[in-house]
């Protein structure tokens, strides 16, 4: 699918609290089920054909559970990666006829990767490309089971509520399914070097150490994210359908992902920064500093010096711009404004900067670049 199918061209709506999770991480063991045997290795769980209705038609909730875990389990596969440290595992699944897909911090770093498919067993397996700012990666596995499809995404993003479930390997354990419903859209998730991957999903389906890369689905299996993260007791993250959409097919043409870069080091527009810089909008995002050379120096100003004021207990920061649109699309948020730049540029735009600076309302011209490699 193109990517302008994932247009961001609309008003974004306020974005949920940014918050930070521990990565749901890899597990240490080897795929096991309860239906592991001494004459092979564990397989996935066995499913029951769907159940019907009173009518005998309709499809009741536990059998649309069952019909899209028959779907799409075969198209995922755990993952064994050996590093300096040991041993660790994930998931992976199939992105088209060549290539799965899976986090960056699975198998990032690892000096040998392993695959587990239904019906083929392990299998030696190479890392293609990785993106740390996306935590997504692309792993080759020449020898799949012939009959298993790729996992389709979805063409839009499904509204909060929408049932899903994650399949996947929690703490080893294969071919496990979880369920929920999409709890949240356009979070933030932390990356590398004080960066951040937006529009992450929320879900309250269980997600574990071992599920990382693996895929969570709606109900026609069809792809909304990649999980990512847990951060607690039915709360977990996925990177998005419309990120994957963005980053996968240049991370295998190209082997790496350029991703827009400001050069700014911003804060939300709250009561404390409303007052302290007499402010005229209830929402946006503050510029607190530019990064020297960044495609944002002469374009944007941050804060004036050491000049701060003391509001509620807290210094802030007076004199820098105050963002509140680019190119016609409102910025109520940093989450919005992250979602802007991941889904609607590429570096070398140009694009208009909407900014409140000095109490007056200009627009500037600000062209993106890329962003520096991580270090």
């Amino acid at each position: 699918m193109g990517s302008d199918q994932w247009s961001r061209r609309r008003l974004l709506g306020a974005a949920g609290t940014s918050l930070a999770a521990g990565l749901a991480g890899c597990s240490l063991d080897a795929p096991t089920s309860s239906d592991a045997t001494d004459d092979g290795p564990a397989r996935y769980e066995t499913y029951t054909a769907p159940e019907r209705g009173s009518d005998g038609d309709t499809p009741t909730a536990q059998s649309a559970y069952s019909s899209v875990y028959k779907q799409v389990a075969d198209s995922v596969a755990a993952v064994r990666v050996e590093t300096t440290n040991g041993t660790a595992s994930g998931t992976a699944w199939l992105y088209d006829e060549d290539f799965l897909v899976t986090n960056e911090h699975v198998v990032g770093g690892s000096e040998a990767v392993s695959v587990w498919f239904e019906g083929v067993g392990w299998q030696e397996a190479t890392t293609l490309a990785t993106d740390v700012y996306s935590d997504l990666a692309v792993v080759e596995a020449p020898n799949r089971p012939d009959d298993i499809e790729p996992i389709p995404l979805v063409a839009s993003e499904p509204p909060v509520g929408t049932e899903v479930v994650a399949i996947g390997n929690p703490f080893g354990l294969s071919g496990s399914l979880s369920a929920g419903i999409i709890s949240g859209q356009d979070r933030t998730l932390p990356a590398a070097n004080g960066f951040s991957i937006p529009d992450a999903v929320q879900t309250d389906a269980a997600v574990n150490p071992g599920n990382s890369g693996g895929p969570l689905v709606n109900l026609d299996g069809e792809l909304v994210g990649v999980v990512n993260a847990g951060g607690g007791d039915n709360i977990g993250f996925a990177i998005s359908a419309a990120m994957v959409d963005r980053v996968v097919p240049s991370l295998v043409r190209d082997g790496s992902y350029d991703h827009s870069y400001m050069g700014v080091n911003i804060a939300p527009v709250t009561p404390p920064v409303i007052e302290a810089n007499d402010l005229d909008v209830s929402w946006g995002v503050y510029i607190d500093n530019v990064v020297d050379g960044s495609p944002s120096a002469g374009v944007l100003e941050g804060s004036t010096g050491s000049e701060t004021i003391v509001v509620d207990n807290r210094r802030i920061g007076t004199g820098g711009d105050v963002v509140y649109r680019m190119d016609g699309v409102d910025i109520p948020t940093q989450q919005a404004l992250s979602t802007f730049l991941a889904l609607e540029t590429r570096p070398g735009d140009t694009i208009d900067v909407e900014v409140i600076r000095d109490g007056r309302r200009e627009i500037v011209e600000l062209t993106l670049g890329s962003r520096p490699a991580p270090r």
